[in-house]
């Protein structure tokens, strides 16, 4: 019962948070939402070596039937918010929790474009990874990695490809 709850109020955080009018919307269920399998995430360019963005996290990619995307060194999917406007963050307070930010800076791993990392300033004074300007986010329902939870949701949050289009599934 008490995993209910917890499911029920990340849903509601996540429906808050980009949901521009009053009808009800609810969080897709906690499976994967591709259908399809990762493939094993890998770091560093050819030879094993790393190529550096600017350090911390190493970002790289996985495939599903999406399509390839960013995910962090653990496999975990990365997402962008469509109302950030490649510009800084506009997800605060439950937003936050329910989409949990990538703090930057980070390293590009295999299959990513080191130049486009960057940061931006969030509000709370941390710094957040972005990819071609956008910032890059978790979503707290996402708890394996390849897991998809969050595409598509309010049709505002969407995996990033790697040269950093948000991957709209519709």
């Amino acid at each position: 019962m008490l995993a209910l709850a917890t499911v029920f109020l990340l849903g509601a955080a996540a429906s808050a948070c980009g949901d521009d009018d009053d009808s009800a919307s609810t969080a897709p269920p906690a499976t994967e939402a591709s259908g399809g399998t990762v493939a094993p995430a890998t770091s560093g360019a050819p030879g094993g070596s790393e190529t550096p963005a600017a350090g911390g996290e190493t970002v790289t990619t996985a495939t599903t039937d999406l399509g390839t995307f960013l995910v962090d060194g653990a496999g975990m999917t990365l997402y962008v918010f469509t109302p950030d406007d490649q510009g800084p963050s506009t997800c605060e307070g439950e937003c936050l929790a329910a989409w949990p930010a990538l703090t930057g800076p980070v390293t590009a791993g295999a299959g990513v474009d080191a130049a486009l990392f960057g940061t931006a300033d969030r509000s709370d004074g941390s710094v957040q990874a972005t990819y071609d300007g956008w910032p890059l986010y978790y979503f707290a329902q996402d708890t394996a990695a390849g897991d998809v939870n969050g595409q598509g949701l309010n049709d505002k949050w969407y995996v990033v490809d790697p040269t950093g289009a948000a991957i709209d599934s519709d």
